[in-house]
């Protein structure tokens, strides 16, 4: 196991900069750059930059020079330096913008995904055990209303429920009060108080699939010899179910919650949007739009070591959970 681990993280390390360097590439396709998309909002709102400011500006951001050279100069900064760069439309440095939005994404994320995994396991062993009862059927109809339905119709619908039906504003993480304000216990209140509407919205869609796949992985494992041997000795049906078939039904679960590292960080993005959540995913999106290259770069780079490193917790965690699987 440890020579396995020590072989994967020496892969990381190739795989993590041939990312960075196509990420940085990506952001530099589309034409024009910061300043490109700067000056034409200027225009918009009938303001001019004249050519001296303009090259002034290129120079200040080094977009005037080649993309290696700006590569060059971004990640010799992250790993030498710890500077992540400067965002060009907030003005501010991208390791604070980063760091101010991720505590608050990853309290949603991580919430919305134990919530998930505590309603799915048990209603997907249930019906799995109760095939083709009223509630099994019942459960069905749910997974596939909420595989089918977008996160972002779902805020949609319940903000229009809730501020015409109870007259709630439920937009956002925090009163216009404490949007500003220090971390306190009353911010806390008042963000518990906003915080489960995104959380179950988020949770809907992965209760929906996690229930499909506890179901069909269990019934998979239900008539095999190992299960009906265990009967015939005499193992009561609820321990039988959960100590035997159950560990390997959720296989999945394992295998992919590495996965979920990088979208404790990505957030889901419309739905942060359709919400005004103050996380990580919309400013990922306004740094795209206007071709915020450090600030993009920086997250492309955080979710791609997440995904990489997460991958490499799925394989150790499945290896250990079930004994079939061996890394040798």
């Amino acid at each position: 196991m440890t020579i396995y681990i020590i072989r994967r993280v020496l892969y990381m390390i190739p795989t993590l900069i041939a990312i960075s360097i196509l990420s940085f590439v990506i952001i530099q396709l589309p034409p024009g750059d910061f300043l490109t998309s700067y000056v034409a909002q200027l225009r918009q709102e009938g303001d001019n930059i004249d050519q001296t400011q303009l090259d002034s500006l290129r120079a200040r951001y080094g977009l005037g020079q080649p993309v290696y050279v700006q590569y060059g100069k971004w990640i010799s900064g992250i790993f030498l330096r710890g500077d992540w760069g400067q965002s060009m439309d907030w003005q501010k440095p991208v390791k604070e913008l980063i760091w101010e939005r991720l505590g608050l994404t990853m309290i949603i994320s991580l919430s919305s995904l134990l919530v998930s995994w505590f309603i799915a396991i048990p209603i997907g062993v249930y019906s799995a055990t109760h095939q083709y009862s009223w509630l099994d059927y019942t459960m069905t109809a749910f997974s596939f209303i909420g595989l089918g339905t977008p996160g972002f119709m779902l805020a949609l619908i319940l903000l229009f429920v809730l501020q015409s039906k109870f007259g709630l504003n439920v937009g956002g993480l925090f009163s216009e009060e404490y949007i500003l304000a220090p971390w306190n216990w009353a911010k806390v209140v008042d963000m518990l108080k906003h915080i489960w509407v995104p959380m179950a919205i988020v949770a809907v869609n992965g209760t929906a699939g996690n229930i499909r796949i506890t179901r069909a992985n269990l019934l998979d494992e239900l008539n095999k010899p190992y299960v009906e041997t265990a009967r015939a000795k005499g193992v009561k049906e609820n321990t039988l179910i959960w100590k035997y078939p159950v560990r390997v039904a959720l296989n999945p679960f394992f295998s992919t919650v590495g996965w979920s590292l990088a979208s404790l960080v990505s957030g889901v993005t419309l739905v942060a949007v359709v919400l005004s959540l103050q996380t990580t995913g919309p400013m990922l999106l306004r740094a795209l739009t206007t071709q915020d290259m450090y600030l993009a770069g920086s997250f492309i780079l955080l979710l791609s070591v997440l995904t990489v490193i997460g991958t490499l917790i799925s394989d150790i965690l499945l290896a250990l959970v079930d004994p079939r699987i061996r890394l040798q």
